[in-house]
Order: structure tokens, then C-alpha cells, then sequence
């Protein structure tokens, strides 16, 4: 696991943070004109579609892949975009950031997990900053669709903690196939909830489509293998500040291509906001190598604050050399082995990778 964010890092970064955020964009104009929940169904269906062909059927774990979509998507997008229809793209980004300490007090309900004071302040202030923003006289006539975004984060945040009780299966295969369970259990939602479906589907414009193209394609697809490819190289961390950039994308976004206009009350709401969901994520700043070990050790083990750690030699605070790396359950692949060469932080030449089911990757 690199301990530095290199330059391709960086770039990936802030395109997720900006494909993510102008997401909200895409479909605050899209559902202006047509059914969010069905917009939604659209969406994961052209998702399925392109990334199902790449990965393995999780047969073991198709009901509980089931079961996370009902919640973490079904439940969760038909929530939150609901209520984006009432609210502006860049309030809504704001609102969402809350997934961020639901999942902080999720994981300690539910995993047992103990967050330390200065998370319970990033959480204080984050709600402090939604409740900010909520009690402007603009959002007298708009609480209910501020209540179902709210709603849509919680429902986030406990599809993440079911997530992260999944085993043996990476980031892609969960996308893909939540992806696929979620399509009929939106259509069917949509149905329950929703009308004039073939009416909104014959008179649909070319903004509609557009947005369904970017929210499966390029907002699912190509935003999730860009993060997961992030959180496989470094601690979630180090690239999780990244995602506090995802608001200001909308807002600008929401201002150039809608005509939205921030107040100073909601500038100052947002600011608390990204401050509070910053002092939960933030341990260290990207640029800095981020625990980055013994610096000055030829040859030591350390261990990651997500649980990974390495055994091996070191050179300037980066693996290089031959070590051993275990990944840590904070980590898109927990339990996975690297036994080999590394250079510059990295795994580099020959090696044998061990999966926790027992298999095993000879590389050279």
C-alpha cells in the first residue's frame, strides 16, 4: 500500500470529486422533465449492462448483494433524488455530505466501533451546518425534500456498514452486482410511487438521456473504478479528503449550467459542513506520506491506522526492497497477502499475492 499520493492520484482524485459532483447537476436538470426514481432505474440498468460482463457472479452472496441493493440503492437513490427535486444541486451535495457521520455512528451501533472526540465534533458540526443551511425562510415549503435527502443518507451509510461486512469480494464485482439487483427494485419502486411512465419515456428530451448516460457511465462506472482503484493504492485516509471537493463541483456546476445562487447563510452552512465532515476523514493531508513508517529503518515492520501492515525494508519512508504486506480490514482488500519486491511504495517485480480463500497470484 503506497504511503504517497503520486500525480495520476491526484488527477483521479479530483475527477471523482468533480464527475461525482456534477452528478447531482446532470440529474437536478434531468428530473425537471421526467421521474427521479425511474431516472434512477435507467441508470443502474445501463450500469449493469456494461459491468456485469467483467466480473464473477458472487454466488455465494447474491442475497446479501440483494439485500445491500434494497437499501444502498433501491431505498437510498430513490430517497435522495426525490428529494433533489425540491431542492438546489448544490444544496443537496451539501446535504449528502452527512453520510459521511451517519456511517461514524452506524459503525459504532452496529461494528462496535469507538469514535474519538474529534469525530463527535465533526459530527456536531456537520448537523450544525445541515440545520444552517435547513433553517433559512427559502426552505419553509421545502423540508420534506430536505428530510428525504437526509433520509437517503442514512440509508447510505447503512448500505456502507453492510458492505463492509461482505467477504472475499472486491469493490467492482459489489458495483456491479448491486447494480443488478437494484434495476427491477427501482423499476418496481417507480411503479409503486410514480406515474405516466410511458408517457415520460415517449416525450423524453435529449437532456434525459444524456443524464442517464452520465449517471451509469460516467458517474457509476468510471467515478467508482477510479475511487476503488484509489482506496486499493492508499489508506482511505488519504484519499478520502478528495471527496469534500464533491459540493463545490455541484455548486459551481449548479451556478453555471442551472442559475443557482448560494446565500451567504447557505456558504457559511456548507462551509461548516466540509469543516465537520473534514475532521472526521482527515487524519493526515494528502501530500503528507501519511504514516509513512520508519523512516530511517533499512528493514521494520509498521502498522496502518486501517490495520494493514508491513514487515520488510524500507528506503526514504517507502516499502522497497522484499517485504510482506497484509492488508487491514479498513481496506478494499482485507486479509489479501504480498509477499515480494517493492519499489517506491508499491509492489514491483517478482511476488506471490495470497487471497484469504487460499488462493494465490505468482507474479514476476
Amino acid at each position: 500500500m503506497a504511503t504517497r499520493l503520486g500525480w495520476l492520484d491526484y488527477l483521479m482524485g479530483l475527477s471523482v470529486a468533480l464527475i461525482w459532483g456534477m452528478g447531482f447537476v446532470f440529474a437536478k436538470a434531468a428530473i425537471a422533465h421526467f421521474p427521479p426514481i425511474l431516472l434512477m432505474a435507467f441508470r443502474f440498468a445501463l450500469t449493469a449492462l456494461v459491468l456485469v460482463w467483467f466480473v464473477r457472479p458472487p454466488l455465494g452472496s447474491i442475497s446479501k448483494i440483494f439485500g445491500i441493493a434494497i437499501i444502498s440503492a433501491a431505498i437510498q437513490y430513490s430517497l435522495t433524488f426525490t428529494g433533489l427535486k425540491g431542492l438546489d444541486a448544490s444544496i443537496a451535495a451539501l446535504v449528502v455530505q452527512l453520510e459521511v457521520p451517519f456511517l461514524v455512528i452506524l459503525g459504532m451501533v452496529l461494528l462496535g466501533e469507538q469514535p474519538g472526540v474529534r469525530k463527535w465534533l465533526g459530527i456536531v458540526l456537520a448537523f450544525s451546518g445541515v440545520g444552517l443551511i435547513a433553517g433559512q425562510p427559502r426552505f419553509d415549503g421545502a423540508w420534506v425534500s430536505m428530510l428525504l435527502v437526509i433520509g437517503g443518507a442514512l440509508t447510505w451509510a447503512l448500505g456502507q456498514v453492510l458492505v463492509r461486512m461482505l467477504k472475499n469480494i472486491d469493490g467492482l464485482t459489489v458495483t456491479a452486482w448491486v447494480a443488478v439487483c437494484a434495476t427491477p427494485q427501482l423499476f418496481v419502486m417507480s411503479a409503486i410511487f410514480e406515474d405516466n411512465h410511458i408517457d415520460a419515456v415517449m416525450t423524453a428530451g435529449p437532456i434525459v438521456w444524456a443524464a442517464v448516460a452520465y449517471l451509469g457511465l460516467i458517474m457509476t462506472a468510471l467515478g467508482y473504478g477510479m475511487w476503488y482503484t484509489l482506496v486499493r493504492r492508499h489508506p482511505v485516509h488519504m484519499v478520502g479528503p478528495f471527496l469534500l471537493l464533491l459540493p463545490v463541483f455541484a455548486g459551481i456546476g449548479g451556478a453555471v449550467f442551472l442559475g443557482e445562487v448560494l446565500t451567504a447563510t447557505s456558504l457559511a452552512g456548507g462551509a461548516v459542513v466540509i469543516s465537520g465532515v473534514a475532521l472526521i476523514t482527515i487524519e493526515k493531508l494528502p501530500w503528507q506520506a501519511a504514516d509513512a513508517g520508519p523512516v530511517a529503518a533499512a528493514v521494520s515492520a509498521y502498522t496502518w491506522p486501517d490495520g494493514s501492515r508491513y514487515d520488510g525494508e524500507w528506503q526514504a519512508g517507502l516499502m522497497h526492497g522484499t517485504g510482506t504486506m497484509i492488508w487491514g480490514a479498513g481496506t478494499a482488500w482485507p486479509d489479501l497477502v504480498y509477499e515480494g519486491e517493492w519499489q517506491d511504495g508499491r509492489p514491483a517485480g517478482s511476488g506471490i499475492y495470497r487471497t484469504p480463500d487460499g488462493g494465490q497470484t505468482v507474479v514476476t
